[in-house]
């Protein structure tokens, strides 16, 4: 069976709040657990009105709490915003808390626009190729090498499985380097896919971590009963993506119908080539979409993304891809 899990961006509708985006995103945990779910992560995103998960490790421990099994973590952190000893302790406390249960993937990104990036570092001086080093250097804390001269406490002996995540090339070599999984970003970014894919494995160095490479890609899916009602529930995140690449980002707007049969060239354009990796339609249709992008890459774990307005609608196109993915198999 291929593994499936859930990346939750913890979406602020319009009209609604914070607090009713977080309550929002423990309910989808707790449903995303009894339907069999690998994980659950939440990403780090600044100065964005639509995104609740800043504060992304405590958001992390909010669902960690509100769950029981299934595995919480982060989609990602993202590095350079932070010193390493920092990302340990706020991972290594998460882990005290919730042994076993906690993921940290690391980005290279600054999840924000340079202005917000400035505000949150207050310089720009951090140096986004030390990646490699910081990555490292948090290994270390973890492993408690005593490299650093450092006891990262908590941290020191955390057992928090490390990913690199990506949407270039970079990413998959170093994980590929380090031996850790890979998760590539491939359902807002998804230019350098398949060479990222052959890239890590074809460089993949076995790891205390991990034996032999493991590969997730981001995949987003909307499902409903019919391809109609799909589409219409794909609409608020089709113009969320229109409304951020053209300089105007928004809290989730409520669905349109024919949204993106109204489109000029230029957001069609916008969309075509973003959400390439995608599943919208009826069980049927999210099944041979599915196992399209399942045999073509060849992931180990597919990373499930979307944003839609309506929560209850919201988890029932969970529980139609989890019932989908259960009938698929890995590719060999």
């Amino acid at each position: 069976m291929t593994r499936f899990s859930l990346l939750d961006l913890v979406p602020v509708v319009e009209g609604g709040t914070v607090a009713q985006s977080l309550a929002n995103a423990a309910d989808l945990a707790r449903h995303a657990e009894t339907l069999g779910y690998q994980r659950y992560w939440v990403a780090e995103h600044h100065g964005m009105r639509g995104i609740a998960s800043a504060a992304t490790a405590v958001v992390i421990g909010y669902i960690a709490a509100a769950t029981s099994r299934i595995r919480v973590g982060a989609g990602g952190i993202m590095l350079p915003n932070h010193a390493p000893l920092v990302i340990a302790e706020q991972f290594g406390t998460l882990d005290a808390l919730f042994p076993g249960r906690i993921d940290l993937g690391l980005g290279r990104a600054p999840g924000s626009d340079q202005r917000v990036a400035r505000a949150m570092r207050r310089t720009l001086e951090t140096d986004p190729n030390a990646f490699p080093q910081d990555v490292m250097e948090l290994q270390s804390y973890f492993a408690d090498d005593g490299r650093t001269g450092i006891a990262a406490t908590p941290g020191a002996g955390a057992n928090v499985p490390l990913w690199i995540l990506g949407s270039s090339t970079f990413g998959a070599q170093l994980a590929a380097a380090l031996g850790l999984p890979y998760a590539f970003a491939s359902h807002f970014a998804p230019d350098a896919l398949d060479a990222a894919l052959a890239i890590y494995r074809r460089d993949f160095r076995p790891s205390a971590q991990l034996a032999k490479p493991h590969a997730m890609a981001g995949f987003n899916v909307f499902a409903a009963e019919t391809d109609e009602e799909a589409e219409l529930l794909a609409s608020s995140q089709q113009q969320s993506f229109v409304a951020l690449r053209t300089g105007n980002p928004r809290q989730l707007p409520p669905p349109v119908a024919g949204y993106r049969a109204g489109l000029g060239a230029q957001g069609a354009s916008i969309l075509d080539h973003v959400l390439q990796c995608s599943a919208v339609g009826s069980p049927a249709t999210v099944a041979r979409q599915t196992a399209a992008f399942i045999e073509r890459t060849g992931v180990d774990e597919v990373m499930v993304a979307s944003a839609i307005y309506d929560h209850e609608a919201r988890k029932r196109s969970l529980a139609i891809t989890a019932e989908v993915m259960s009938g698929l198999t890995v590719p060999a």
